[in-house]
């Protein structure tokens, strides 16, 4: 719907319990709480007596499912995803948990991230005779841990993440243990969460362990997997060899800022961020305004070291689904105007800073700009939480092209020309790291600098497996 931002991931949860009643019920409810990683497609698998059981559809959770559905998902262990497709078409067979029945039984697997090595490992099974059913590259991993499975289910997993390179963030079900997996970059984000019966919880985001009433224990560490049984929770490190690359966008953008991501508040960092903004971009302005929701953080730091007063200048309708057909410019144009609309009397005759998170293409900005000055602002200034795009994402964000990002192909003049502000400033890539409270050592800014923590192809296919 928002051409000028980058598309979101995925979103994953896993919860073990042998006490908790409606544990399906439960996990959709942390999917609602993380339905902002996608809104495609939605799934629940539950886990009883030897079998798994699923149910998966295209929509937002809440249409995906009803009280019926979710008392036929009763189990020990239920896992859920909420989709964006970042490599496969938008299509249900793609949805997930994916679940694979092998000679010893079933596995049901959900997955955040994109593999950079997806085509060459599924060309390798299917010259073996592997039949694919799916154009995700998941099933490439399902497909491991099927191959692989007579080492026993640990080796199995053991082995599969060690053949694949990209960005994950697992969440498994198998013969009654719930596991988590999180690559040895840790570029996607996954956490541990307890339960007050002392089940555990498995989350892409501590924002839904907050839903489901578990309180926050730790992250999962990169190159780590977790098996939770009714033991408890057993660690194996298998590579610690990699650089540390969290996903900078996460703070940025894609995470709720109620989360708290590798130690860190959303919330706080993007605040943070804009008093970073602010010190190294200055104007004289009446009023800081942001692009909601990611930039509201950021605008009101900016806004408290700026001594700038913070209001609302933009009206975000928050019930645009993201199939909303626009099938000609005029109705484009028209659908930007339905999704942020100015509240005129509170930028009427003012000079104003629009704080927002990002400008991949730069059309959106060029709109916001027009319709601040259409309704009477006689400066506009806008400021950005992060720095330039000028790369494309190959870790599980779907991204445009190198060619379609402004900030590759323009100065910062030319794109303060190409959306029309009277200014504009981006926060460098030393202040944002600041506002995470890390450094280049332990974050992916590849999106920035061309820095990508493992060699990537020259372009990705999102719909590489068609």
């Amino acid at each position: 719907m928002n051409c000028d931002k980058f598309k979101d991931e995925c979103g994953v949860l896993g919860i073990f319990s042998t006490t908790s009643q409606n544990l399906a019920r439960r996990v959709a409810f942390g999917l609602i709480s993380l339905q902002h990683r996608g809104q495609e497609s939605a799934g629940i698998a539950s886990y009883m007596d030897g079998k798994v059981r699923h149910y998966k559809e295209m929509g937002l959770v809440q249409d995906v499912f009803n009280n019926e559905i979710l008392d036929k998902l009763k189990g020990s262990i239920c896992v859920g995803h909420v989709r964006y497709s970042t490599t496969g078409e938008s299509h249900v067979s793609n949805a997930q948990p994916l679940v694979i029945n092998y000679r010893g039984g079933s596995i049901a697997l959900t997955h955040n991230g994109n593999l950079i090595n997806a085509d060459k490992i599924r060309d390798e099974l299917e010259i073996s005779g592997s039949i694919f059913q799916t154009s995700i590259d998941t099933e490439v991993i399902a497909n491991l841990i099927a191959k692989n499975y007579s080492l026993g289910f640990k080796d199995s997993i053991l082995k599969t993440v060690q053949e694949i390179k990209g960005a994950f963030a697992l969440v498994i079900v198998c013969e009654g243990k719930l596991i988590g997996v999180r690559d040895p970059n840790g570029l996607r984000p996954l956490c541990i969460g307890k339960l007050p019966d002392g089940g555990l919880v498995l989350s892409s985001e501590s924002c839904a362990l907050d839903v489901v009433g578990a309180e926050l224990v730790r992250d999962v560490q990169n190159g780590e997997m977790v098996i939770i049984d009714e033991n408890g929770i057993e660690s194996i490190i298998y590579d610690d060899s990699q650089r540390v690359a969290h996903c900078i966008f996460e703070y940025v953008y894609f995470a709720r800022p109620d989360s708290v991501i590798d130690g860190v508040s959303v919330s706080s960092s993007r605040r943070c961020a804009g008093k970073t903004l602010a010190q190294e971009h200055p104007v004289d302005a009446d009023i800081v305004i942001a692009v909601p929701d990611s930039g509201i953080d950021a605008a009101i730091g900016f806004g408290q070291e700026a001594g700038i007063p913070y209001g609302i200048g933009l009206i975000k309708n928050k019930y645009i689904g993201r199939t909303f057909i626009q099938p000609d410019q005029e109705s484009r144009e028209l659908a930007v105007r339905l999704k942020l609309n100015v509240l005129k009397e509170n930028v009427k005759g003012k000079r104003v800073v629009v704080v927002d998170d990002s400008i991949v293409r730069g059309t959106t900005s060029r709109k916001i700009v027009d319709a601040l000055k259409q309704a009477g602002a006689t400066e506009v200034h806008m400021r950005v939480s992060s720095a330039s795009v000028k790369f494309p994402c190959f870790f599980g964000i779907d991204t445009p092209n190198r060619k379609q990002l402004v900030g590759s192909s323009k100065s910062d003049d030319e794109v303060r020309e190409l959306i029309g502000a009277d200014s504009l400033g981006y926060i460098s890539v030393k202040g944002l790291l600041g506002s995470v409270g890390k450094t280049n050592a332990n974050m992916c800014t590849a999106c920035f600098d061309g820095d990508y923590p493992m060699d990537v192809p020259e372009e990705v296919n999102k719909l590489m497996f068609e």
